[in-house]
């Protein structure tokens, strides 16, 4: 195990309960025993790997983070979004529904990545952009 939820401390956002994380073990650019980020349920974050929630990021439903993948700031991931690889989301931006953001991809600012949208390799999405794909 490389975190643990922290069951004293929660909020609650848009009707869920989110838990603060710990790190259990050193590893990546975290150290045991720094606190984390938010999240809803242990299966939101992998154990395993160097993926990592910081600071007010939010992770919740049946969203997961794992690998290397990082998200931070102000960030909110949910539905059932993934975030994977060394892929990174943070300031105030927005993974949901169904997207996937991967590879080396950069997620940031007021950004939102929604439906089956697929961000990957070495994009970039920022600012107000919005991404999204819908099946018909």
């Amino acid at each position: 195990m490389k975190y643990k939820l922290l069951t004293d401390e929660t909020k609650v956002h848009n009707g869920v309960t989110l838990y603060r994380i710990q790190s259990l073990k050193d590893f990546s650019d975290v150290k045991s025993g720094d606190k984390g980020g938010w999240i809803e349920k242990e299966s939101n974050l992998s154990q395993y790997d160097n993926a990592w929630i910081y600071e007010k990021a939010m992770v919740y439903g049946n969203a997961i983070v794992y690998r290397d993948a990082k998200v931070y700031g102000n960030a909110k991931i949910y539905d059932n979004a993934k975030i994977y690889d060394n892929a990174t989301v943070y300031d105030k931006a927005r993974v949901y529904n169904y997207a996937r953001v991967y590879g080396t991809a950069d997620v940031y600012g007021n950004a939102k990545v929604l439906g089956n949208a697929e961000v990957y390799r070495d994009a970039e999405v920022y600012g107000n952009l919005e991404v999204s794909w819908h099946w018909q």
